[in-house]
Formats: structure tokens, C-alpha cells, sequence
């Protein structure tokens, strides 16, 4: 029996066990497995190439031990004092040190990016003035009836003699009508008689912008590249040809800037390209392209010079570029932002499209510091965002990467705080493989602060921030493991009237940039922003759309569809421009079943080819089809009809993307509201349980829901700063989740008089003495001190202000007389990270907005909270140079603050910092909805 009975008891422990197991299998298989993918990288700048192989090693495994899963190195200019460390790029030593990066990188499992030159743009010294960028150069020359020019031809900027070729002398008489005289010229002098009019006779030259690879490393220098030539391309990769044998598929992808090679507008085989992709000659039409009056014949004209230039930066460039990185198994990463071409088609031509943000954005979260002093404003517009990731999603393109915290703060003064919402922004619009912007390179003999770009944000262990920027890394990490997940759920497409812009004078300019820091030049107070925004601000997210991936699109059970995917709807705002072409293909599309609708339609085809009888034909298929073509009343009414329902979750503020996994839907969520969102939320599939994941402590569960036959409905406590991962199912897979209730709802009982009295019960001051010693930083570790109230440690003594480190808090108080399930210990202002221990046990650490963290249960009497706080080094810096002593030794650019002025740390104020409350305990009832 007693055997029998040990049996049983084994039998159930193992069950038990098993049990058990299965309980935490289950918990982490809702988190995706973590990859250096899913991790974040960040742009890792080498000054002067001054590295080693120890400095490397060291770097790259506080990288990895922080949480960043890879590195994209660029080169740049030097450190004074340095010079007999600089490295010449692709030189012997050069490739040896990027080898071993690449080996060190592999063995932490991290990957290695690299730009294809250093600084930016593409350029360097094997670029000759032949496939140097160029530009358009016309010298005008006037010439009376009967009289003679006798003149030399040649442009009148000296600086592009030696430089500009002649390709045309062209004369207009005063009809417009062209004659070529280019064969008059005679050693480059020009004799020749106007007999029967005045002329007005154009030089045409292919010129040179003399523009230099901005931010060069030792061996970079020279011509930026002509990147409208496959030519120029072919030779500018000849010495990484030589440099990279034995790399091919070492380095994960190639890297190329926004678009900043300024004032290219010609290519010397201009001429020939445009008549070919045109269908007409320019060259008799050169007085009206260059026309400065802002009328229709030259607008046209204007337009397919712009369209020309955007198609040779496709496809004898960029297009190009992809196909040789992945001759040598590179993947290729672009950002197509700055560009004169079609942002939509550009981003798409690369592996990984990439967009940037610059500067910083507000947002109404309660604790949220943005002070104007510390920062440049952003323009981080969501729309703006979108082209890139919508040219992964239509394209199939699996990531969209970002260059994320430029600027997000002036030097020493960006908090991980700070971080948290502007990252969210980019991933609630498609980002999913975040670059940090950026890490310098800092050997250890480097006196603090070391090495340091021009730009902010600075990420490396120099920086008291990476303290607790492990914490900001794993966020970053959890959420992009869930957005990298199955396939982006964006049911419509928005078209982009490109033609629009291209059709305008704009300032009869012939290279228009489609910047991020000029949106309103392109892109606010257009129907097709003011379209998206409307799409958006209702629910629904979109993808935009390019009269090439219109092309392409096929329907297939009433879906249209594209490479990426297929959507359930196509919307056309209004648009004065489309191309014949493409308004046959949506009508081929919405015959075969396809629902595209129409805000507007088009009035005119673009350019200036055969453009009245194309206009005939442009109005008779919209008259001949006017059921087919008849524009919206109501765009969510047919939206509706097209079966894409809103999630209508937005009413409540919050944000959201929406990916699918298998037919299961994955939403990220975010509260950047300034209220707490306590509801039952719908999410638009019905009869589903729903994973909560909380990519900030990474706990999981499964909600309480309500089920409808086309919604589901669940419960959410979101907090403002706070995001969820909600993942959907058809059965339970996790343990449920804990809900609370706060003070708000849990009341405290006391008698007065005869009756029973219930009164809400308010966060409890932690009051007491604290106990603060300083741990780690510099310059010098101020004197420990006692707190009766909680202020500013810059207020204890000169040390303490000009200390840039850890601190750590300690106070012992009394566990209140409250039956609480949990505890919220709410921190107040922090200053600006805190890792938190009660009672000797580590709890965890609070980084961002709200800063507050759950205890658990308190202990019965004295309870120990120990808080320990790190500060920015803004008043470090600001001391050492109130002191005198000169940090900023590097060359070219030196050092800048936000507005690109002389940066002076001597005009701050010091910073606050440490803790400065006020501290409370709020207790918490588990609640059952």
C-alpha cells in the first residue's frame, strides 16, 4: 500500500510538473523567438576609421550585452590628434578591421551593415568629372535680325571650365521655332548671322555641381556620384568590387542616405533618355521648359523632366544597385526621402525601405518633458512615414527600417523617456526594424565624454543613459518581434497623384526633392493628405499606391492584387493629373471586379506629349464609363460595401497597426492620450479570446472578452504613455490576466457615528527620511546625504551639480493597514531612469512614461525602498566646460548644438536630477472586469 501510495504521489508530481511546464511553455510561446532582427541596430559612426580590434571587440559586445542585435558602420571624418590612426577606406588594414568586426559581430550573433563609401552621398575618389553628378547648364545669348554673334561658347562660371561640356547651341526665333547651330562652331567660338529674325540662341552645357561627399573619412574624398547613370554606378563599384572578394553574403545589407546630391539635374545622356520614355525631342521645346512664367505648355514640359529625372534615378540607379548587392548576396537598405523621383517606387526598388525622423514631436502624456529650449521640432507626420512602409507592403518587402532619435534632443540632453513615443509613432506606421541614429566609436584611452557626431542622439556606454537602455532595447525588441510577424493588414490603398506636384511651376525649379523637412511644399493641404488623414483618424489604416504598382495589380476574387498582397479596396482622391494609362488600368481593374472608388477624377493627363488628344480620349472613356467612374458621395459608406470596417478602438484615442497571422490579427496598441482608457474596446473580427502581451514587462494573458458575431470586445487598462499587444485566437492558450482596480474604485471603510463610511482612498505620500549616496559617474562622486523632503540632488552641493551618474535613494516606511492584492509604487518626477528593490529583492525598473511599477504584496512593518537613479550627463558636460577644458577635437563639422549653431554647454542651466517625487503607494484589488 505504501508503495502504491509513493506511486500515486510521484504520478501526481510529475503531472504536476508537467503541468507546470506546459503553463510556461505556453507563456513564452506568445512571445515571437528573438532575433538580431527583431532586435534594434544602430548606425555605428567611425571617426577618421581611428579603430582597432580590442575597441571593436569591446563595443561591439556592450552592444550586443545592451540589446542591440546589429551595427551599420559608416565612416567619417576625424578626431584631432588621431591623424596616425586614421585608416584609409578600402585600403588593406581598412578591410582586415571590417573583417574582423564582421567575425567578432557573428560570434554574438549580430549582423553588420555597411555603407558603400563614407559620409554621404554616394561619392568618393574613384568618381571622375565624367560620372561626377551633373547639372543642367544653358548660357543665353540674344542676337538681333542681321546682326553677327562672334563669340566663344563657354559657361560663365569659371569654376565648371575644364569641367562642363557642350552638347548644344540651339536658336529661337521669335516664333519659338529652333534651329541647331551647334555645327557653326568652330574651336568653340561661335560666328553666325541671325538673317530673318531676332534670336534668342541657348548654350547647352552638361555641367558639373563640384559637389564633395559630405562628413568624408580618410580615402572617401571627391566627386559625389552622377546617380542617374548605371554607368556611373558600374564604375563607381569597381574598387569595392577589388576590396569586398571573399565578403559575398558577410555583410548583411548595403546602406544608402537620403537622397542629398544637391542640384543634380542633367546626366549627359539626358537628351536621349527623354525622348525615348517621353516620346518627344526636348531640345526644340528648350525655351519653353526653361520658360519662367508659370503657364500650362511649360508646366507640362517641367513635369516630364521631373518624370525623367525620378525614372533614371529608378532604373539606372537604384534598381542597379540592388542587383549588384545581391550578385554578392548583400540585401540592399535606401532611404528614398530627398529624392526627385517617386517616393513609392524608389523605396520599393530596395530590400529594406528606410525612413527617418528629425527632431522632436509632442505628445499630451502626463509626465512627458519637452522643453523648447532642448529641442528642434519634428516632422515625424505619420503620413510622411507611410511612403516607405507602404512601399515594403505592396512591394512584399518583409521590413521597414528607420533612422530613429536624430536630433531628438540637443547633446547629453535626450532621455529614454523621451524615446519611447517617438519609436512608437514610427512602428504604429509600419516601422518594424528600428536603426538608432546613432553610436560613435570611442577607443578607451578617449578622455570622457569621448568621441562624438555632430548630431545627437549619441548611444554608447559614454552616455549615462546606457545605464538603463537595455530596458529601451527590449521594448523595442518585444514589439518589433510581434510586428515582424505574418503580413501587414492594411485593406486599402490610397493612390498618390504624384503628377500634382510634378505639374506645377514650383519656383521653376527642374529638380524638385520630395523632402521630410519640406512637407508643406508637397504634401499638407493636398486632397490625398487630407484623404489619409481622414482614413486614419476613423480607423482605418491604408497603404499608398504608385501608377507603377497600379500596373502591376491584378483582381482576383474581387481583391486586388500586388506583389505584397492583396487589398480589399483602392481610393482616388481628387486629383488634377493621371496618365491615360493609368485610368485604363482602374477601369480594367474595377470591371474585373475590383472596388476602387472615387473621390474626384481627373481633369487632364500629365506632360506635354500628344497631350489634347490624349485629353480627348482621357474624357471619353470617363464620359463612355460614367457609372464606372462616378465619384463617392460617401467614402465609409462604400468603403463599407467593400467589406473594410474601421477599427473604431480609435474613438477612445487610441493608436494602432493591425498585421495578420494565418487569418489571427496581432494589434499594437498605444495610449498617447493624457488619460488612463479603462473599457471594453472592439476590435473589427468577431468571436475571438485575445492575448494581452505587455511588451514592456513582456507579461501575458488572456483577456476578459465580450463576443459579437462581427467584433469582439476587450478589456483594456491602458495607461497614458502605455502600449498592449493584443493577439486574437480561437481558444485560450495562456492563464487569464490580472486586472486592478485602483484608488479610483477601491475605497477604505471607517465608522462615524452610526454608519459605516466608504471613502476613496488617495495615493500615500511615502514621507520619511531617504538616504541618497552617489555610485557611479563623474567627474568626482559627491558626499552621501539625508533627505527629509525630496529635491534636486544639483542642490546639495557644487559636486552634485555638476554630476552625471547613479545615485541611489533608500527609505524604510510602513506597510499601510490596507488589504490590497498589489501595490503601485508611483515614482512622481525621475530624472531620469530608476531601478527599483523592495525589500532586498529587485522589482524592476522604470524608464518612461507613466513611471510607476507594481510591488507586489508588502511585508507586515518596516518595509526597505531602495531607488536608484540615473541622471543625463548635460550637466557634467556643462561643467567641464565651465572649467575650460576643450572635449571638442574633431575635425570638419566640430561640434553643433539642435540649430546647428556653435554648441555651448556654459549657457545651461544645471539640469534637475535624481528623484524628485513626490513618491506615493496606491493600492490595488484584483478585479474580475
Amino acid at each position: 500500500m505504501k508503495i502504491k501510495n509513493t506511486y500515486n504521489l510521484l504520478l501526481l508530481t510529475c503531472l504536476t510538473l508537467v503541468n507546470c511546464k506546459e503553463l510556461e511553455t505556453n507563456s513564452k510561446s506568445a512571445w515571437p523567438e528573438q532575433t538580431n532582427t527583431t532586435k534594434p541596430w544602430t548606425r555605428w559612426w567611425w571617426m577618421g576609421s581611428a579603430v582597432d580590434k580590442p575597441n571593436i571587440k569591446s563595443h561591439l559586445i556592450a552592444f550586443e550585452k545592451a540589446g542591440l542585435g546589429g551595427v551599420e558602420i559608416t565612416p567619417i571624418y576625424g578626431v584631432k590628434g588621431e591623424e596616425e590612426n586614421f585608416i584609409d577606406f578600402l585600403s588593406p588594414k581598412y578591410m582586415d578591421i571590417l573583417d574582423y568586426t564582421i567575425h567578432i559581430a557573428d560570434s554574438l550573433n549580430m549582423g553588420v551593415d555597411m555603407v558603400l563609401g563614407t559620409g554621404w552621398p554616394y561619392g568618393g575618389p574613384q568618381v571622375t568629372p565624367e560620372h561626377a553628378a551633373t547639372q543642367l547648364l544653358v548660357e543665353k545669348y540674344e542676337v538681333k535680325k542681321g546682326a553677327t554673334i562672334n563669340t566663344t561658347i563657354e559657361p560663365k562660371d569659371k569654376k565648371q571650365h575644364g569641367l562642363a561640356s557642350l552638347l548644344h547651341v540651339i536658336a529661337f526665333d521669335t516664333d519659338g521655332n529652333a534651329t541647331e547651330i551647334t555645327d557653326k562652331l568652330e574651336n568653340e567660338k561661335l560666328n553666325w548671322q541671325a538673317t530673318n529674325s531676332d534670336y534668342t540662341i541657348y548654350a547647352v552645357f552638361s555641367g558639373k555641381t563640384r559637389q564633395q561627399v559630405k562628413r568624408a573619412a580618410p580615402g572617401g574624398k571627391g566627386y559625389t556620384l552622377d546617380h542617374y547613370s548605371t554607368d556611373a554606378l558600374n564604375e563607381y563599384v569597381v574598387p569595392f568590387n577589388e576590396a569586398l572578394t571573399g565578403f559575398d553574403g558577410k555583410i548583411r545589407a548595403i546602406f544608402n542616405d537620403s537622397y542629398e546630391v544637391y542640384g543634380t539635374t542633367f546626366t549627359p545622356l539626358f537628351f536621349d533618355e527623354f525622348k525615348t520614355r517621353r516620346g518627344y525631342d526636348l531640345l526644340p521645346h528648350l525655351q519653353q521648359l526653361l520658360d519662367t512664367t508659370d503657364n500650362d505648355i511649360s508646366n507640362r514640359i517641367k513635369s516630364d523632366y521631373r518624370e525623367t529625372l525620378s525614372d533614371l534615378l529608378l532604373n539606372k540607379f537604384d534598381i542597379p544597385w540592388t542587383e549588384w548587392a545581391n550578385s554578392k548576396q548583400y540585401k540592399t537598405k535606401l532611404q528614398a526621402h530627398g529624392s526627385p523621383g517617386n517616393l513609392i517606387d524608389l523605396y520599393a526598388s530596395a530590400d529594406i525601405p528606410e525612413c527617418e525622423t528629425f527632431g522632436s514631436m509632442p505628445y499630451d502624456i502626463p509626465g512627458f518633458r519637452r522643453e523648447l529650449e532642448d529641442i528642434r521640432e519634428g516632422d515625424a507626420d505619420p503620413v510622411m512615414l507611410k511612403f516607405s512602409s507602404s512601399a515594403a507592403h505592396i512591394a512584399g518587402k518583409p521590413l521597414t527600417s528607420s533612422e530613429t532619435f536624430t536630433w531628438l534632443r540637443d547633446h547629453f540632453k535626450t532621455a529614454l523617456s523621451q524615446c519611447k513615443p517617438e519609436v512608437e509613432d514610427l512602428m504604429l506606421n509600419g516601422i518594424n526594424h528600428v536603426f538608432l541614429h546613432g553610436s560613435t566609436y570611442s577607443p578607451e584611452r578617449a578622455a570622457w565624454p569621448g568621441w562624438k557626431f555632430y548630431a545627437s542622439v549619441n548611444f554608447n556606454p559614454n552616455n549615462t543613459i546606457w545605464e538603463d537602455v537595455p530596458s529601451l532595447f527590449s521594448y523595442i525588441a518585444n514589439c518589433q518581434s510581434m510586428l515582424q510577424s505574418g503580413q501587414p493588414d492594411n485593406e486599402t490603398l490610397l493612390y498618390w497623384p504624384i503628377y500634382d506636384t510634378w505639374g506645377k511651376n514650383l519656383n521653376n525649379t527642374l529638380f524638385f526633392q520630395f523632402k521630410i523637412h519640406s512637407l508643406d511644399e508637397w504634401l499638407h493641404d493636398t486632397p490625398f493628405y487630407e484623404t489619409c488623414k481622414s482614413l486614419m483618424a476613423k480607423g482605418y489604416n491604408t497603404d499608398f499606391i504608385s501608377d507603377q504598382f497600379i500596373a502591376k495589380a491584378s483582381v482576383k476574387d474581387g481583391l486586388i492584387v500586388l506583389p505584397g498582397g492583396t487589398y480589399k479596396s483602392l481610393v482616388i482622391p481628387d486629383s488634377e493629373y493621371m496618365p491615360l494609362e493609368t485610368l485604363k488600368k482602374l477601369l480594367e481593374l474595377k470591371q474585373a471586379g475590383a472596388h476602387i472608388i472615387f473621390e474626384g477624377l481627373p481633369e487632364s493627363i500629365p506632360g506635354y506629349h500628344d497631350y489634347e488628344a490624349q485629353n480627348k480620349e482621357l474624357s471619353n472613356l470617363i464620359s463612355s464609363n460614367e457609372s464606372l467612374f462616378k465619384p463617392t458621395t460617401d467614402l465609409y459608406i462604400d468603403l463599407k460595401t467593400a467589406n473594410v470596417n474601421p477599427e473604431t478602438l480609435v474613438e477612445s484615442g487610441l493608436k494602432f497597426i493591425r498585421r495578420d497571422i494565418d487569418g489571427e490579427k496581432i494589434y499594437y496598441l498605444v495610449n498617447h492620450t493624457s488619460k488612463t482608457i479603462d473599457d471594453f474596446l472592439p476590435i473589427a473580427i468577431g468571436n475571438k479570446e485575445v492575448i494581452i502581451l505587455d511588451p514592456l514587462t513582456r507579461n501575458v494573458g488572456n483577456a476578459i472578452v465580450k463576443k459579437e458575431d462581427d467584433r469582439t470586445l476587450v478589456k483594456l487598462q491602458i495607461e497614458p504613455g502605455k502600449s498592449y499587444i493584443l493577439k486574437t485566437e480561437n481558444s485560450k492558450s495562456q492563464t487569464d490576466w490580472t486586472y486592478y482596480e485602483d484608488f479610483i474604485s477601491l475605497h477604505l471603510k471607517y465608522k462615524e457615528g452610526d454608519n459605516i463610511i466608504k471613502a476613496p482612498i488617495k495615493p500615500i505620500p511615502l514621507t520619511g527620511t531617504w538616504a541618497i549616496d552617489f555610485e557611479k559617474g563623474g567627474p568626482q562622486l559627491p558626499a552621501s546625504a539625508t533627505l527629509d523632503s525630496l529635491k534636486s540632488w544639483t542642490t546639495l552641493s557644487p559636486k552634485a551639480e555638476a554630476f552625471s551618474g547613479t545615485a541611489s535613494y533608500t527609505i524604510e516606511f510602513n506597510a499601510p493597514e490596507i488589504n490590497a492584492d498589489n501595490w503601485k509604487l508611483n515614482l512622481g518626477d525621475v530624472r531620469e531612469s530608476a531601478k527599483i528593490w523592495l525589500n532586498g529583492t529587485y522589482i524592476g525598473d522604470v524608464w518612461s512614461a507613466p513611471f510607476n511599477i507594481q510591488l507586489g504584496k508588502l511585508k507586515k512593518g518596516t518595509n526597505e525602498l531602495k531607488i536608484q537613479v540615473t541622471n543625463l550627463p548635460a550637466n557634467r558636460i556643462r561643467a567641464k566646460e565651465l572649467r575650460g577644458e576643450e572635449w571638442k577635437i574633431f575635425y570638419e563639422i566640430n561640434m553643433v548644438n539642435k540649430d546647428y549653431q556653435k554648441f555651448d554647454a556654459t549657457l545651461w542651466n544645471p539640469m534637475p536630477s535624481g528623484l524628485l517625487g513626490p513618491v506615493t503607494l496606491t493600492p490595488l484589488k484584483k478585479t474580475l472586469q
